[in-house]
């Protein structure tokens, strides 16, 4: 396609038609924008990065994986879940329990991991039937709890903190191991995540999803099966949280019930709500501002735990990670409440209508 026959966004809305209406992309410009940002991911970053940046880049794949997953929950659907990070251990042991015991392979266990989890999202999904608002939140809390508990007791089938062992993954014979060969799976896993995502709420269960969050009473008069669409959306973020949990146990190759705790879960909220809720890039948004938000925490906290005066002052700099978290959040909602990807739209306006951008 020449470059002078490109699509560029029309100043007004001139869709004639519902598949106009349902692309993904309005403009031959933005596919362009997209097909060059893509080259550049997966021809370019991976052999020019380091093996410490390329941790950091897979740590925000897995974790956008997952925060898609909950954004789809809480800003699609409207449904408060603290179990999220719990859910994500459920993934992480499901595929660790099927390639250990069962020796099934990685491209069978992580999907089915992902499944596993929706399962069990779904039966904690089931209050959501008659509790919504606070009291939701706190039954998605005991979920979390509850899962938590399993996890370290039942150590004949987790093994407790002791923790499993993963074989590495392979493909025909070949091993996938190294940051770099990873970096190909997971990204290649959250583009099709990503592309399922925007799909699902482009369709029927979408617009369902949203009626639901903004009235639940008016879509049921309009015929909406409440519970059934809720139900579906807990299984849905659950799956999400599961696939990534599956593909993060594989990564670190080793996994402990340690990580799967409350500070994950609102790590994950976090990101929802930091990159935008409603909004299937600000779900990546705001895993990658988490993400290196905790990166440069633990520097700084390093940095400060060496000062001679707050070491001899007795400052505890633990508490330091939950305290800007918390002020991230609270900061997002007094000045911007849609998030990054606002922010992001702001600015991709500021350049499509210069020189008059207002």
């Amino acid at each position: 396609m020449k470059l002078d026959k490109l699509s560029f966004h029309p100043c007004g809305n001139y869709r004639e038609t519902y598949e106009q209406e349902l692309n993904i992309f309005e403009t031959d410009f933005g596919r362009l924008w997209m097909g060059i940002f893509l080259g550049l991911l997966f021809f370019v970053a991976p052999f020019v990065l380091s093996s410490y940046l390329l941790y950091i880049v897979n740590t925000i794949g897995i974790a956008a994986i997952a925060a898609i997953g909950l954004n789809i929950l809480i800003g699609y659907t409207g449904q408060i879940s603290l179990g999220h990070g719990a859910f994500f251990g459920v993934g992480a042991y499901a595929a660790a329990i099927l390639a250990t015991r069962l020796g099934v392979g990685f491209y069978v266990a992580i999907p089915a991991a992902g499944i596993i989890t929706a399962m069990i999202g779904m039966i904690f999904g089931i209050p959501s039937g008659r509790l919504k608002g606070l009291y939701l939140t706190i039954a998605t809390l005991a979920g979390q709890f509850i899962i938590e508990y399993v996890l370290i007791q039942w150590e004949s089938l987790t093994k407790g903190t002791m923790g499993i062992t993963l074989p590495s993954p392979e493909i025909m014979g070949w091993q996938i191991s190294g940051d770099r060969m990873f970096f190909f799976l997971i990204f290649i896993s959250l583009v099709c995540m990503t592309w399922f995502a925007v799909n699902i709420i482009r369709s029927k269960y979408g617009r369902a999803f949203i009626a639901i969050r903004d009235n639940d009473r008016a879509a049921e008069g309009m015929g909406i099966p409440i519970f059934k669409y809720k139900l579906l959306s807990f299984g849905i973020s659950s799956f999400y949280a599961g696939f990534a949990g599956a593909l993060w146990a594989y990564y670190m190759v080793s996994i402990t019930t340690e990580p799967f705790n409350l500070g994950l879960s609102v790590e994950y909220i976090a990101m929802v709500i930091i990159g935008g809720m409603g909004n299937i890039p600000g779900a990546i948004f705001g895993a990658t501002f988490i993400t290196l938000l905790n990166e440069l925490l633990r520097f700084v906290t390093g940095l400060l735990m060496n000062v001679p005066a707050i070491a001899n002052w007795g400052l505890n700099m633990a508490p330091l990670r939950e305290f800007v978290f918390g002020l991230a959040i609270v900061l997002f909602i007094l000045i911007e409440p849609k998030g990054l990807a606002e922010i992001w739209r702001i600015i991709r306006s500021s350049f499509r209508l210069w020189p008059f951008s207002y």
